[in-house]
């Protein structure tokens, strides 16, 4: 048994002053409020909330970071990078580069991943040996790294859709294809799920997989994948994160995106439609009338100028919401949730449009939902034991108030995480060292010049 005192910390219903936290096991087992400090107590200073969930993340993506805004460099031309880089991934190097980028989720508060995992086979599109090898890089990636991991094992089928029907996929694509859903679903039935990893399904988008499979792709998540199990499956897809991509959904279906996955059952309260940019207001009902949640990933949506989804008319019809870092261009749900509120004010002309609290549910609970551990992302007795704390006393949070501070702090402003009531990171640092070190080396094995 492990007591944390917190200086403040912000449960369900607000952020209270002097809370003891006792932790049994990998669960909270009492909160105590206004409660003294004792000795025996481990004291966080600043404000402690409850992890951060990151929806939505490319982990390769991290080797692109600020090396794509050259005069000119346009989407295309990031798209060729980031198959490039990809094009050089192995399970070894890919394991590096994983652990190292989690570890700055960590850093950063982050106590739960999305994974977004298509980057299945070697470079000529051949199983490896052990036809998980890459998924598996990854799962020990995270448990080293010391964070929760929800591995989204992704469908990619087809290399993209057009007016005149699917292309194959081809070169770097060809990494990514299990040719079929059944060979898909074999292939992520035998990798375990473990006390730190869970697994989802996901639908790349509906330029990837065939309308005739996609059916398949969400019964198969709803009966199949990880097997017996106590919780829901959580199922992913990229849905109108392009203008082009639902051009191409109405030149092949006369439907956008959105429409044509509720006509084949995909939509839901266990699936989440990562981006939904360009949303309308005929599939923004449809999300909210199904249930299903919406993945924002605000900074990698300006990077690549796709603009950002619907947020206000999602909150109106009742969408759950979570956010992402995605392609990683800042690895900071702070600056996430910062973001979201300050889009929204330039885009209604109107401050407080999301109140803190429901930016920090978002970033926590909601996120936790998302991606299948409904039992974390809150304070509160019988939660799993993620939280971190964020100091009060940096250039940049002195003089916040301490229910305000997510308004002001930064991914370095964080102190001390704590996932399944193992302490990963104490005073700033992580138990690993020098991530930026560890970061330095990956990226030398795999970023080209330029």
């Amino acid at each position: 048994m492990t007591t944390y005192w917190c200086e403040h910390a912000t449960l369900p219903t607000g952020t209270v002053a002097g809370v003891r936290l006792t932790i049994e096991g990998h669960r909270i087992a009492s909160i105590q409020r206004r409660a003294q400090a004792d000795v025996a107590d481990v004291r966080l200073p600043g404000v402690t909330m409850p992890g951060l969930a990151n929806a939505h993340s490319h982990v390769f993506h991290r080797g692109l970071r600020a090396r794509t805004h050259g005069a000119g460099f346009d989407f295309f031309q990031w798209r060729e990078r980031m198959y490039a880089l990809m094009g050089r991934l192995d399970p070894e190097n890919f394991h590096a580069l994983a652990r190292a980028t989690f570890a700055e989720m960590a850093l950063a508060g982050i106590t739960l991943v999305g994974e977004f995992h298509h980057v299945h086979h070697d470079r000529k599109g051949k199983p490896y040996g052990d036809r998980n090898a890459m998924g598996l890089a990854l799962q020990l990636a995270a448990e080293e790294a010391g964070i929760r991991l929800t591995l989204i094992d992704t469908v990619y089928l087809a290399g993209g859709l057009d007016g005149t029907g699917y292309l194959p996929p081809s070169g770097t694509q060809k990494r990514f294809s299990d040719k079929d859903v059944d060979r898909w679903a074999s292939r992520v039935q035998a990798l375990p799920e473990t006390a730190m990893l869970r697994l989802g399904a996901g639908i790349h988008s509906v330029r990837a997989v065939p309308r005739d499979q996609l059916a398949q792709v969400a019964e198969v998540a709803r009966s199949r994948v990880g097997g017996t199990r106590t919780h829901d499956v959580p199922l992913h897809a990229h849905v109108s994160e392009a203008l082009s991509e639902n051009a191409a959904t109405q030149a092949c279906y006369g439907l956008t995106p959105a429409q044509l996955l509720a006509e084949e059952g995909v939509l839901g309260p266990h699936t989440t439609a990562i981006h939904a940019t360009h949303v309308d207001e005929a599939d923004v009902r449809l999300l909210g009338r199904s249930g299903t949640g919406v993945c924002l990933c605000p900074t990698t949506q300006c990077d690549l100028a796709d603009g950002l989804g619907p947020t206000a008319q999602l909150r109106q019809a009742g969408v759950p919401t979570c956010l992402g870092t995605d392609q990683h261009v800042h690895i900071d749900m702070w600056q996430e949730m910062q973001a979201l509120e300050l889009y929204e004010r330039v885009r209604s002309g109107e401050r407080g449009q999301l109140a803190p609290l429901e930016l920090v549910h978002m970033a926590t609970e909601q996120g936790y939902r998302a991606l299948g551990w409904p039992e974390g992302g809150r304070l509160e007795v019988g939660a799993l034991a993620d939280f971190q704390s964020v100091r009060l006393d940096s250039v940049r949070t002195v003089g916040s108030k301490p229910a305000q501070v997510l308004h002001s702090a930064a991914a370095f402003d964080v102190d001390t995480v704590v996932v399944g009531g193992r302490c990963i990171v104490e005073g700033g640092r992580h138990r690993l060292g020098s991530i930026a070190l560890q970061l330095r080396l990956a990226l030398d094995n795999l970023t080209d010049e330029g």
